[in-house]
């Protein structure tokens, strides 16, 4: 009996440290996924010449929350269109596509366009001294 007791108990440990062992696997998983999107993000932005603005936590917190979404989408994607980030954030692509002309008219970013499809993209510090001053 008492044997019997002891390898049950034994068995049950051994299955909650392995559902301990899977989720820290999983949590491993989704931190190196995480790591190599970063390390994508860091290698397309570095690759940029010139460099975009750095801007500051606190600046960014001077954007709105909805705003500060639809800019955080364009840092990590370099440059996008109103699709792309829509995809991305999950909103409709008509109001991403509002979000992202009140940034360009803010100054946070640059739109331009590419044939049919207006993109967005960071703003340059030679964008900065190529742009003429707003009225």
């Amino acid at each position: 009996m008492l044997r019997n007791t002891r390898s049950t108990i034994i068995n049950k440990l051994e299955r909650e440290n392995m559902v301990r062992r899977s989720a820290f696997d999983r949590i491993f998983q989704e931190l190196q996924q995480i790591r190599f999107r970063l390390d994508d993000i860091e290698a397309a932005l570095s690759g940029w010449n010139p460099q975009p603005l750095e801007i500051s936590e606190s600046e960014l917190f001077l954007l709105p929350d909805h705003l500060r979404k639809t800019y955080v989408t364009v840092v990590s994607k370099g440059e996008s269109s109103a699709t792309e980030v829509s995809n991305l954030t999950g909103r409709c692509r008509a109001l991403e596509s509002n979000y992202l002309n009140q940034l360009a008219r803010m100054g946070w970013l640059m739109k331009h366009r590419d044939s049919k499809t207006t993109r967005f993209r960071l703003i340059t510090r030679k964008t900065l001294r190529e742009q003429p001053p707003q009225r």
